[in-house]
């Protein structure tokens, strides 16, 4: 199965992190309010990241290391998509 690593920055500039294996379906929980308690409290948002994965596995490794980076890192990521 497929996965996706994706980026979103939120309404005060924050950016959140996480993955799923249906892209479209889990934008949609986020914008109704559904999909993260920390999405919810910082609407409205935009994707701005994404990359696919080629399972469950790769993609929560790819999670953690995203994770991990510094703000300006996960910046420098988003650009060069």
């Amino acid at each position: 199965m497929i996965y996706t690593l994706y980026i979103l920055k939120c309404k005060d500039k924050s950016l959140y992190t996480g993955i799923t294996n249906n892209i479209e379906h889990r934008l949609k929980m986020h914008k109704s309010g559904k999909g993260s308690k920390y999405v919810r409290a910082h609407l409205p948002f935009k994707l701005v990241y994404s990359e696919t994965l080629s399972s469950q596995s790769e993609a929560l490794k790819r999670e953690i290391e995203v994770k991990k980076l510094t703000r300006i890192e996960k910046l420098k990521l988003i650009s060069t998509k």
